[in-house]
């Protein structure tokens, strides 16, 4: 039996605008009904930020196993990094009845309308990766602050009384995580006063931009000893330029524990730390956190999923053929 709800759908109809076969999937995860059908599986509807990064990639893959695996329906939706689109995307889950709404923002404040949307209508509504203001029954993340914490004392430490500058190349705009992760970096760093961090462009967690911006980066700032992107995929990109310039001393550092970066590290190369951030049992938590919300269990705090540092001392460990490393207890 689905969960019980209270009904509201026909209050933000209206305001519907239909989204396109190719921007709307349905992953089913149980036998069919769902979809406003009280003898059914419950029915998740996951709007999420974009797919333009392998991290939100896996944060979809992840929900869809746990769906799945719980014998849940997801309806899933691609906002494509444009904001407008994700309210439109979260009303159109709306009409179709879901029980549960699961939203990567986009811009946190900038979903407002569809959660106040989801509240008119009696559907909760759980966050994940990037946390909202208000409205939200519940959070499941990572605690940003303290992984860019992690890299920036690696970091500083590496660095030593020489110091130096630090490129940062940053996330998105206004988000949270982008936020967190310089917060956290910058309070560790601080502890060096011989490390002068430059902050570089917003990228939006995409390698390519962060290539070009660092190509830019690397000519103003010949000085550079090291490089810190608020992910890896990034990181990876200013690695990249780096080689091409033949700047090999150019320690560098990102979040999240891409594969790719964690193989760079114990193949003992310039590339120095990251921080685990698996989205796979990210996506797991936040379905089961959103069972629970159903079933009345509301967390009183965010859901921490839990980091770890990775450098030259256990990088080894972490190799493997998941996109991302995974902790060593999954």
């Amino acid at each position: 039996m689905r969960r019980s709800r209270i009904l509201g759908i026909m209050a933000v109809a209206t305001a519907t605008v239909t989204l396109s076969a190719c921007s709307l999937s349905m992953t089913p995860g149980g036998a069919s009904g769902g979809g406003g059908d009280s003898d059914g599986p419950v029915v998740i509807g996951f709007s999420q930020a974009t797919q333009q990064s392998p991290f939100y990639v896996q944060l979809r893959e992840g929900a869809e196993r746990a769906a799945a695996d719980e014998g849940a329906e997801l309806y899933f939706a691609d906002a494509g990094g444009d904001v407008t689109k994700q309210n439109d995307d979260v009303q159109d889950l709306i009409t179709r009845q879901v029980d549960i709404l699961l939203i990567n923002p986009v811009d946190p404040e900038g979903v407002e309308a569809a959660i106040a949307s989801a509240e008119s209508a009696g559907i909760p509504v759980v966050t994940v990766d990037r946390p909202v203001p208000e409205g939200a029954d519940a959070h499941v993340g990572r605690d940003n602050e303290a992984m860019g914490a992690l890299v920036g004392e690696r970091l500083a430490e590496e660095l030593g009384d020489e110091g130096g500058t630090v490129i940062e190349i940053k996330g998105d705009a206004g988000g949270a995580v982008a936020r967190d992760r310089s917060a956290g970096f910058h309070e560790a760093v601080a502890a060096n006063d011989a490390v002068e961090i430059v902050e570089g462009p917003y990228s939006d967690y995409i390698r390519s931009n962060a290539v070009t911006a660092m190509q830019d980066l690397i000519q103003t700032n010949p000085d550079v000893r090291a490089v810190y992107a608020h992910n890896d995929d990034m990181a990876l990109g200013a690695l990249q330029v780096l080689r091409e310039n033949g700047r090999d001393d150019v320690l560098v550092t990102g979040v999240d524990g891409l594969m790719e970066a964690v193989q760079e590290i114990a193949d003992g190369g310039p590339y120095l730390a990251t921080a685990l951030n698996d989205p796979i049992e990210l996506g797991r938590v936040a379905v089961g956190t959103s069972l629970g919300v159903l079933d009345g269990e509301v967390p009183g705090e965010p859901v921490d999923a839990g980091t770890t540092l990775v450098d030259p001392d256990n990088a080894a460990d972490y190799v493997g053929d998941t996109t991302f490393a995974l902790d060593g207890d999954a």
